[in-house]
């Protein structure tokens, strides 16, 4: 019955995904289902061929993962073809590892000096869509898996132009590296590569062996880039989690649209995961916090980020991460946004800054991001940590200068005189500003 499908476009739009055609080839039973498939055929055929923007573009990267660009040129780290990484010796290879995106499959990960990539079980050639220079990672993460009755963590791999989507990109993103290791230790015969021997030393969970060989390819690589965690003692949900109750959870449920999924409050960022599109928002890159729709038991949080669209270093857009739940309001509120000063947008000025000091010590004389990073000066510290420092030393100072400026009687005077009880009542009534915000929020 498959004899009746529309060979030439199927072959065409899965020409990367041999897998894929032999399964609707199987499944295309009955004429019924054979004219559902050639349907489907033309309208991705279609799309793929006329560009249209936004909409079909985000249907294109369901479609076929060879249309990812990791691995090519186009991300800016590597010109490095799939057939000359597969030529790479082969450093440490861990079997049959559970993959999300770009793809969700179980992947042989290998490790070579320059990349990162996936191979099917029993293979040589990496799969397209699954090769990540090492050169290209801008941040690490491994975080718990939220919902599993079984301890599972997730890592996560950022490479440049992951971090958030934009509507004005003409260009399809680049996708992130998820996967995803159970607590317990590898298999025997499961790690393989050069430095097998070197690994089993540190081989007591997947979680020590991961950690060591990132952290090593990512120094080697000469990038600045460290595996961050979340820390319970930081920022933790109150809300019990009915899979492993005796444990804090480190995450928020919510909503992107209609997709569910899970906030994550790090020490250099807000990451929103696990599917796709999986979102980082760097603290450097927040103009500002706000919250919508606080409602008695949910509330929806705003986040204004600068995309440098077109150059516009003051171009940004907001993203609305909704229905989070009210109990962990104070949490997110006084624990993460105020400890970071996200709330106020005039303190954004401060962060842009930053970042651009940062970015311009990495590019200065032409020297790009390796000798920005790495360049040692008689202190001792790279240009990267003398400007960090320089940065958080004007922060200091100004928050030195606002204290200093301070009248404690200045407020009361501005909004006329009154009696020493009446001053009381409206320190009291400051005090408690947040308060009041949660039992307006209760109200409705």
């Amino acid at each position: 019955m498959s004899s009746g499908l529309d060979s030439q476009k199927l072959n065409q739009i899965f020409k990367s995904r041999p897998d894929i055609v032999q399964g609707i080839r199987q499944a295309a039973d009955s004429p019924s289902r054979v004219k559902l498939f050639n349907d489907i055929v033309t309208f991705v055929h279609e799309q793929l061929n006329e560009g249209q923007p936004e909409e079909p573009a985000q249907k294109r990267r369901r479609v076929d993962i060879a249309s990812s660009q990791n691995g090519q040129s186009s991300n800016g780290a590597t010109g490095s073809s799939a057939e000359e990484v597969a030529k790479e010796n082969v450093l440490l290879e861990m079997k049959d590892i559970s993959v999300s995106i770009p793809m969700r499959k179980k992947l042989d990960l290998c490790f070579t000096a320059g990349h990162l990539y996936g191979r099917l079980p029993g293979t040589k050639a990496p799969v397209p869509g699954i090769i990540f220079p090492w050169g290209s990672i801008d941040y690490a993460f491994l975080l718990p898996v939220p919902e599993k009755a079984q301890v599972q963590h997730n890592y996560v791999l950022l490479p440049q132009n992951t971090y958030f989507p934009s509507p004005t990109t003409a260009t399809l993103p680049v996708d992130p590296l998820v996967f995803t290791i159970p607590a317990t230790a590898p298999k025997p015969g499961s790690v393989g590569g050069a430095n097998a021997d070197a690994a089993a030393s540190v081989s007591d969970s997947y979680t020590t062996l991961f950690n060591w060989a990132i952290n090593k390819c990512l120094a080697a690589g000469r990038k600045n880039v460290k595996i961050v965690t979340a820390d319970p003692s930081k920022f933790h949900s109150v809300v019990r989690q009915p899979h492993r109750p005796k444990e804090q959870a480190v995450h928020v449920k919510g909503f992107r649209g209609s997709k569910d999924g899970f906030l994550f409050f790090l020490e250099n960022g807000i990451l929103w995961g696990f599917k796709k599109p999986l979102m980082f928002l760097p603290l450097d890159k927040i103009a500002a916090i706000s919250y919508t729709n606080v409602l008695q038991r949910t509330f929806n949080m705003v986040a204004e980020i600068y995309t440098d669209e077109g150059g516009d270093v003051d171009a940004t857009e907001e993203f609305e991460f909704a229905m989070l739940d009210q109990e962990d309001y104070n949490g997110i509120n006084e624990s993460y946004v105020a400890r970071h000063r996200l709330q106020d947008r005039s303190l954004a000025d401060q962060r842009k800054a930053k970042r651009e000091l940062i970015e311009n010590s990495k590019g200065k004389n032409g020297q790009g991001e390796q000798d920005g990073n790495d360049a040692v000066g008689e202190d001792g510290k790279t240009e990267l940590e003398r400007a960090q420092e320089e940065l958080n030393q004007q922060l200091l100072d100004d928050e030195d200068e606002d204290e200093e400026d301070y009248d404690p009687g200045s407020e009361g005077e501005s909004e006329g005189s009154g009696t020493s009880d009446d001053d009381d009542d409206d320190d009291d009534d400051d005090a408690g500003g947040d308060d009041d915000e949660d039992a307006a929020g209760d109200d409705e």
